[in-house]
């Protein structure tokens, strides 16, 4: 069993609605500083997606192709970050920001979540010191996660002031085998929190875990009856589309 949660580090992640990569949509592009200065207008937390340049910076981007979000072609890790800031977002005149960028255009206004994306077969490390290399000195209410229990485990040793969760999907995985799987990764990880699928919820193994005092935030919220189902089974929730509407209007 992990040692019991420090209320402390993940305390001021309760009763927040994230915008989930922004609040994106109505001509802003998910993960863009238009998207992200909507959702700080409109008072709401912030998810974001971080991975590692070729260079080793933390760009803000969800996917690991350019492909879907951009008119150029490859890998992200392939390009540098002075590269990335050259591409335009499609549709957009916005350009990839860094994690840096972000930082600064944030400024500690509202809290701040950043999942790390990561591919279980590479090491966990140098993505993780690019994004701590960013967040020395930034004050303001943030947090890091991601589905590979590395990257927690990681912050834990070398950055333990630093909240950090674990971002868990059963995926219609509830055998005995899955289970163990998901108990061997919260021991693993050593997480502050849980960032849980609202499609999972309620879950066994989540319910467990927030009666032992870890907070679980939940993705994607994107309905209003998500919203509702996220209201009795979480603590945070990261929303988009109707379910941040639904969160704007107080439902």
């Amino acid at each position: 069993m992990p040692s019991s949660p420090d209320p402390g580090r993940a305390g001021r992640l309760r009763g927040v609605t994230y915008a989930h990569r922004g609040l994106h949509g109505n001509g802003r592009i998910e993960n863009s500083p238009s998207a992200f200065a909507a959702a700080i207008a409109a008072g709401h937390g912030i998810e974001c997606d971080v991975r590692r340049s070729a260079d080793g910076r933390a760009i803000v981007f969800h996917d690991r192709e350019l492909d879907r979000l951009t008119g150029e072609t490859g890998p992200v890790a392939a390009r540098s970050a002075a590269e990335l800031a050259r591409i335009a977002l499609r549709g957009t005149g916005e350009t990839i920001p860094t994690l840096r960028d972000l930082l600064d255009l944030v400024a500690g206004q509202v809290p701040l979540l950043i999942e790390l994306k990561n591919k279980r077969e590479r090491p966990a490390a140098p993505l993780c010191r690019a994004v701590l290399r960013d967040l020395e000195g930034y004050r303001g209410p943030h947090a890091v996660m991601s589905f590979d229990p590395r990257v927690s485990a990681w912050f834990a040793r070398r950055s333990p002031g630093t909240a950090r969760g674990l971002v868990v999907s059963e995926a219609n995985a509830r055998t005995l085998v899955a289970a163990f799987k998901r108990h061997l990764a919260l021991w693993r990880a050593r997480p502050d929190f849980l960032a849980y699928d609202v499609r999972d919820l309620p879950s066994r193994f989540a319910a467990s875990q927030r009666a032992r005092g870890l907070p679980v935030l939940t993705w994607t919220v994107a309905t209003a009856a998500l919203r509702r189902r996220a209201a009795e089974h979480a603590d945070g929730w990261i929303c988009e589309a109707e379910g941040v509407a639904t969160a704007s209007a107080g439902a």
